[in-house]
């Protein structure tokens, strides 16, 4: 049974896990069991948010399959928990900036997948993940790479729906600039896998 963590905060109970398995690839399953409510037992959905603020922000060095190619899609790796004595704090646009940036989107997600874009519109309701559809801000060269991005600068910034964010930080290649569908399947939840499943049986004529 993996431990149970009783830290405050997603963030703690994340940065618990990682202290613990120091040198150990750690996986996706196991980061979000360990982020869970200790109370309610509740999985997070920000969990990806509060790993990367660990890496950014508070400036430990773990390590992703973009960072390590012996590492897979959904696997983690920290191997010191020495901190990078410069960590940076994420820039986002100013609000003019943001401002101006959705209106150049007409207040649609500009994510782009196999030539189709998304367009989900702020408060739309997600067709795929249900819920309402909020509009962030994204960093089109990835803040891990630059992370001193003009706030001020249109050309550095596009518009993603939240689902569209989690697929880029998780499960989108940028080398290839394709989906890991595999890992998409692994990540949802049993409803969905069976659903999955069923639907690839009758695809391929099996009953």
């Amino acid at each position: 049974m993996p431990k149970k963590y009783e830290e405050k905060t997603v963030k703690r109970r994340i940065e618990a896990l990682f202290l613990d398995n120091i040198g150990r690839v750690v996986s996706r399953e196991e980061i979000i069991y360990a982020s869970r409510d200790p109370a309610t037992n509740k999985e997070p959905e920000n969990w990806h948010q509060r790993l990367s603020e660990l890496r950014t922000d508070e400036g430990y060095s773990i390590l992703s399959w973009r960072d390590d190619k012996s590492l897979k899609p959904g696997q983690y790796l920290l191997k010191t928990s020495e901190k990078r004595p410069e960590a940076h704090k994420r820039i986002k646009p100013t609000p003019a900036a943001w401002a101006s940036i959705l209106q150049r989107a007409n207040n649609k997600c500009e994510w782009i997948e196999d030539g189709i874009a998304c367009t989900l519109k702020e408060g739309d309701i997600d067709p795929v993940g249900g819920g309402k559809v909020k509009l962030t801000p994204d960093h089109i060269t990835p803040h891990s790479i630059d992370p001193s991005i003009d706030p001020n600068d249109l050309t550095k910034w596009r518009v993603l729906c939240s689902r569209h964010q989690v697929t880029k930080k998780n499960f989108f290649d940028s080398a290839t600039g394709k989906i890991n569908y595999l890992e998409l399947i692994k990540s949802a939840p049993i409803k969905i896998k069976l659903q999955i499943f069923n639907f690839l049986k009758e695809f391929f004529g099996e009953k």
